[in-house]
């Protein structure tokens, strides 16, 4: 039986989530797995991804093949990378010590490049709703000046009316 880890989607119509799952080849998409390895939400911005990293590793090192979104998944959480250093652990190129040290190194890093690109979002987001308050207030100033300049218009109008139709007025009580 080969083994595939692969994604199952979950979700409704137009807002996907996916599980990463360990199935064999010749189940359905959806259909029976063996275990279940994490989740997958591509609608957050960055997309969570919830992998247990052991169990991945696990299904690799027993010749599971994942499909490339999946193998997209795992590198990017590190299972890929420490399989890789589990295999070089077993052909004496590195120490457990090592291998471990490596993998810690780059989860840190890892977590700092996406804590900086969620920082980096909610700053643009703020300076965003900034600039778009500031043009609102732009054109409310402009919208309440000309409402005063038509205002000021008609106070004008008005008093040259009122001129005329007295003048008028006078006119007829004269004649």
């Amino acid at each position: 039986m080969s083994v595939k880890i692969r994604l199952q989607r979950h979700g409704k119509k137009g807002k996907p989530f996916y599980w990463v799952v360990a199935a064999d080849s010749r189940a359905k998409r959806d259909g029976k797995y063996l275990e279940k390895i994490g989740t997958y939400n591509p609608n957050t911005n960055p997309a969570t991804v919830d992998i247990d990293v052991d169990s991945a590793v696990k299904w690799l090192d027993n010749g599971a093949q994942p499909t490339d979104t999946a193998r997209t998944l795992l590198s990017y959480k590190g299972a890929m990378l420490k399989h890789h250093l589990q295999g070089g652990v077993r052909k004496g190129a590195l120490t457990q010590e090592q291998a471990d040290a490596k993998f810690t190194a780059w989860l840190e890093e890892k977590a700092a490049k996406i804590s900086a690109k969620a920082e980096g979002l909610s700053t643009s987001k703020a300076a965003e709703r900034a600039k778009q308050i500031a043009a609102e207030k732009e054109v409310s100033a402009k919208r309440a000046a000309a409402a005063q300049e038509a205002k000021a218009a008609s106070e004008t109008a008005n008093a040259e009316e009122t001129v005329e139709s007295t003048e008028e007025n006078n006119e007829e009580t004269q004649a």
